[in-house]
């Protein structure tokens, strides 16, 4: 599997961190995120505070490790940013 660009693997997830000008960007993209997790059932766990948001993706169902899913939600993510 090939981590997508930005992206970082540790203990069985894929993470990464996004910082925008301001919390509205930050949320916009937020939004864009959800709706390509929600057409895919696959939904990240994140955070936000401000103008950054923290994702980190892994595959519940395959016992929490990191699958060609978890590398396609990535991929589109990393196209909306």
């Amino acid at each position: 599997m090939n981590i997508p660009e930005g992206w970082s693997e540790k203990d069985n997830t894929l993470y990464r961190k996004f910082e925008f000008k301001d919390f509205s960007e930050a949320f916009a993209f937020m939004v864009r995120v959800a709706i390509e997790a929600q057409c895919m059932d696959h939904h990240p766990f994140w955070q936000n505070v401000y103008n950054k948001v923290e994702i980190t993706l892994s595959t519940h169902d395959a016992g929490n490790i990191v699958t060609e899913k978890d590398i396609q939600l990535a991929q589109k993510i990393n196209s909306l940013f």
